[in-house]
C-alpha cells in the first residue's frame, strides 16, 4: 500500500500533545485587537486544546501525527 499523505496546512497549524490532544493557537487575535476587552486578550493567550468534533477531523489530515 502507498504511504498516507499528510496535509501540509494542518501540519503547518496544529500539534500532537504527549495524550492525543491537538493544540493550536488561539483564534481572534489577527486584528481588530483595539476593539476588544482586556479579560478576552488576556484569556486567549497562548495555545489552546480542540473540542473533540474538530480533533477528530484534524487528526484525519495527519495520519501519522498519532
Amino acid at each position: 500500500m502507498p504511504k498516507m499523505k499528510t496535509k501540509s496546512s494542518a501540519k503547518k497549524r496544529f500539534k500532537m500533545s504527549a495524550t492525543g490532544k491537538v493544540i493550536t493557537a488561539q483564534a481572534g487575535k489577527r486584528h481588530g485587537m483595539i476593539k476588544r476587552t482586556k479579560k478576552f486578550i488576556r484569556d486567549a493567550r497562548g495555545t489552546t486544546t480542540l473540542s473533540a468534533p474538530d480533533a477528530k477531523i484534524v487528526k484525519g489530515y495527519m495520519p501519522y501525527d498519532r
